[in-house]
């Protein structure tokens, strides 16, 4: 099979979807890998990395498209969709609840694309936990920095100092990345809170994160916190599906001033009603007095830890396919159809057609899993 690797061109994206090693793998099984020119460089892969892996660089961007799989690790763009083809295999992260166009055209283009946030195992997200371990991290450290007064924040050190209080950090949900939040808040020596709807859950949290308080997340609950909260983060995921509006513009203004709220789940449409996408280079706005980290692919500002992670967790899925095709994936990792979101024109995951409003069919019964 013929894997292609693209350069991402969305803004301010530094990852790449293949390791030089994961592809020297893939050559080694007898595929052809092309990669787009300069694609790992953002990573600190090289294009001679790449080529001692025996894999090509292509110049052409439209060229490595024309690959049997595509292999990438944000959605297509709009100048993308034309490459897209019936037959082909595109396997990225997608979320797709969150954009309706994208959606469309993905469905015109007759391809099979395959979401790594959808693949389920054991009701675990394999695929999208890594990063949304460098999300739940990386939220805290932007959070506290943005805090800071000269960056239009209230001017509170997370930590505190002897004699002083820490501040204090509410976390929405108690998932990967809500744990991974509010350990490295905990470790700055913030006073933190969990809000989950979860009682098992919750208490796994209470026997992992000592220091943490747990908080069955109901809008009373967070009307009491929001007035005292100098860092709130959204880190609320239902798999596939559109983010739940926790967090209104009237809620909002019960914080206060100077505050700050990093919103995780922007890729599904973010938690907060006032939340819109941002970028690295933008990657924060004001509303109603607090600022908005809104960044649609967090991640990418550590592009090497997130490159290894994803390929890490990724490769075994792109080998099957790559070995057996995409019926043949499906058959030796059963997970890999929980993948599936669009499929030969048809939306194939529940929770994005019903995000849209657009009828639903099973993958199973399309040609393409015969």
């Amino acid at each position: 099979m013929t894997i292609g690797v693209p350069r991402e061109i969305k803004q301010q994206e530094h990852r790449v979807a293949l390791l030089p090693s994961a592809a020297y793998q893939l050559v080694r099984h007898g595929h052809a890998v092309l990669v787009g020119k300069g694609a790992g460089i953002g990573a600190g892969f090289s294009d001679d990395d790449y080529r001692a892996a025996g894999a090509s660089i292509v110049e052409n961007h439209a060229a490595v498209f024309a690959a049997e799989l595509v292999v990438k690790v944000k959605e297509p763009l709009p100048s993308e969709y034309p490459l897209l083809r019936r037959g082909q295999l595109l396997f990225t992260y997608l979320h797709l609840a969150a954009s309706r166009p994208l959606t469309e055209a993905l469905m015109a283009s007759g391809a099979t694309c395959i979401a790594y946030e959808t693949v389920e195992v054991n009701r675990r997200l394999p695929l999208l936990e890594p990063m949304s371990e460098i999300a739940g991290r990386m939220s805290v450290l932007v959070g506290g920095f943005f805090l800071a007064k000269h960056q239009g924040g209230s001017g509170v050190l997370l930590g505190g100092v002897p004699g002083v209080l820490p501040g204090r950090v509410v976390v929405l949900g108690g998932g990967v990345s809500g744990v991974n939040a509010a350990r490295m808040a905990q470790g700055l020596g913030a006073d933190v809170t969990i809000l989950e709807v979860d009682i098992e859950r919750m208490r796994f949290l209470d026997i992992t994160l000592h220091t943490a308080h747990t908080l069955y997340s109901s809008e009373a609950h967070l009307m009491e916190l929001l007035p005292e909260v100098d860092l709130l983060i959204g880190a609320v995921l239902v798999p596939g599906a559109r983010a739940p509006k926790l967090i209104t513009r009237p809620m909002l203004r019960r914080m206060r001033p100077g505050s700050v709220v990093v919103d995780i789940a922007i890729d599904q449409g973010g938690c907060c009603e006032t939340s819109r996408p941002t970028t690295h280079e933008n990657p924060v706005f004001v509303e109603e007095g607090v600022v908005h980290y809104c960044v649609a692919n967090m991640p990418g500002a550590y592009a090497r830890t997130a490159t290894q992670a994803l390929t890490s967790a990724t490769f075994r899925y792109i080998e099957e396919l790559a070995d057996h095709g995409l019926a043949g994936a499906c058959r030796r990792q059963a997970a890999l159809a929980s993948g599936i979101n669009v499929m030969e024109g048809h939306v194939t995951h529940a929770a994005v057609a019903a995000a849209h409003g657009l009828p639903h069919c099973d993958a199973a019964k399309l040609p393409g899993m015969a």
